[in-house]
């Protein structure tokens, strides 16, 4: 039997997002207002689609011991301050400081994201690593998860006895990919072979709306990853997509391998890098303009089986955005697409004014505009308060089941304009629509409605693609830029494409 002890601390960093991740934000991804510590971190993850979850699971089941360190994870935005990280990362170090003195451990295990940016660090995950590996010494495991979306540079790799990134985008595959690390470490008890490692940066950058594991090129990418793995006998073999917002040297995708055959790995490593490089003309896809799809939406009446779907992905509050830009509302206004639902636009100055109005409350109220991004103003528009929420949404789908997807206060407002109008959920903390179940939480009947606009990617894909007729990847402003070329880099490696087929970047 092992004895592991098991933390996560999780951010995917947007470098040009206009507002920063402080210890608060980190606080304020639930309901809770404490870093979780200890067994208040197993309590907080049961049940749920996460990397721990699924690792203390497996790992469990094993016969293994585990030793709950601290649980900080905070929605995406810009850099973590140097305070957040810091308080952070000593709470975890100080926490594995005493499950050491209360005897040996064989592994740590870190469910992290891989592309956190501090005001300091151009990787927190390196950093975080570097320091649990020199307080634990060498002979401990170390073992850490990552989001598909990580930005890996070699030194992540070296310093992981094993390292495994999940395959599925959206990520229904969290739980089970934080098995496959516990089910791998398996392999590593009493085997005194040297573990190999290889590692290959690709060259071009891909926009996170075109890299859905749903669709090509990624589906059959992935299918290739597994092929390699098994073939070459592997424990692990990942690519991962990385998250094109952080300007960051190491920015961009990665294959990375681990085995005891290093010629079999390096071998995998290459063949799937060769097989990503090829796609490359594939990573692409339609961008519509918000005029574009409403008119569209509304010119489709043929068939009303589903909502149109509408991804508002450059003010996703999952790639950074603040989750408050008008700019697709305003055109369901304009073209007074009646039935149409926003969500969830952020204004928690409007959530606490419909609280303290009541339901049915006619208020005046100026909607989003407050991050502060260029071009973008608030809505100065008149609402009744049609329903009021406390924001403690679990989620019910296949990324996010029993996860606390908390929002805030909430309330569903509707413009008063028009026959029925336009309803829109705002909330209060910056997250992007995972599950379905945020409208069940404010009583819509999502399945019925004429036009869903959803301040998210792809995520939402998981849940809301078997009910919708059509899904539109919208460009309104936001901070989350799906035109790579558009984002004004300045710290990339020189050489890399910016975007499928894309200008190579030039410092």
């Amino acid at each position: 039997m092992a004895r592991f002890a098991v933390a996560e601390f999780m951010h995917e960093t947007n470098t040009f997002a206009p507002v920063k991740t402080g210890y608060e934000a980190f606080l304020s991804y639930s309901n809770v207002t404490r870093l979780i510590r200890r067994q208040d971190v197993l309590d907080h993850v049961a049940g749920a689609n996460t990397y721990l979850e699924g690792f203390v699971r497996s790992a469990s089941h094993r016969g293994h011991e585990i030793v709950p360190v601290a649980y900080a994870s905070a929605s995406p935005a810009g850099a973590v301050s140097d305070e957040a990280f810091e308080r952070i990362s000593g709470a975890i170090l100080s926490e594995l400081d005493l499950a050491l003195n209360d005897g040996p451990l064989d592994a740590v295990y870190l469910a992290l994201h891989g592309a956190m940016v501090t005001e300091t660090y151009d990787s927190g995950e390196v950093e975080l690593l570097s320091r649990v590996r020199r307080l634990v010494g060498p002979k401990v495991r170390l073992l850490a998860s990552l989001d598909l979306h990580a930005n890996v540079p070699r030194d992540m790799v070296e310093l992981c006895d094993l390292l495994h990134a999940c395959r599925e985008y959206p990520h229904t595959d969290m739980a089970e990919t934080g098995a496959r690390l516990a089910q791998g470490y398996e392999a590593l008890l009493g085997n005194a072979r040297t573990l190999a490692r290889a590692y290959r940066p690709l060259d071009f950058l891909t926009s996170a709306v075109f890299q859905s594991t749903l669709v090509e090129p990624a589906r059959r990418l992935y299918d290739a990853l597994r092929y390699h793995e098994a073939e070459a006998g592997l424990l692990s073999l990942s690519f991962t997509q990385g998250f094109p917002s952080a300007d960051v040297a190491h920015c961009g995708q990665a294959v990375f391998g681990y085995g005891f055959d290093a010629q079999a790995v390096q071998q995998a490593v290459e063949g799937l890098a060769a097989q990503v490089t090829g796609a490359e003309p594939e990573f692409a896809g339609r961008l519509w303009t918000p005029d574009e799809a409403v008119r569209h939406a509304l010119a489709d009446t043929a068939t009303k089986n589903g909502p149109i779907v509408m991804a508002d992905t450059q003010d996703n509050p999952g790639g950074g955005g603040a989750g408050d830009t008008t700019a697709i509302l305003s055109a369901l206004l304009e073209h007074d697409a009646r039935g149409a639902v926003v969500a969830v636009l952020v204004d928690p100055e409007a959530a606490a004014l419909a609280h303290a109005a009541g339901e049915g409350a006619e208020i005046d109220v100026s909607l989003g505009g407050w991050a502060g991004l260029p071009d973008v103003a608030p809505l100065r528009c008149k609402c009744r308060v049609e329903r009021l929420a406390s924001g403690d949404v679990v989620g019910t789908g296949a990324m996010a089941r029993n996860a606390r997807l908390y929002h805030g206060p909430m309330a569903v407002l509707r413009v008063m304009a028009g026959q029925q109008g336009v309803r829109i959920v705002v909330g209060s903390i910056p997250r992007q629509v995972l599950d379905r179940a945020v409208f069940a939480h404010v009583g819509i009947d999502d399945a019925a409605s004429d036009i869903l606009v959803l301040k998210s990617s792809v995520h939402f894909r998981a849940d809301f693609e078997p009910i919708a007729r059509e899904v539109l990847v919208v460009v309104a402003p936001g901070a989350y830029r799906a035109d790579l070329t558009a984002i004004p880099f300045r710290r990339l490696r020189p050489g890399l494409r910016i975007g499928a087929n894309g200008p190579p970047f030039d410092p």
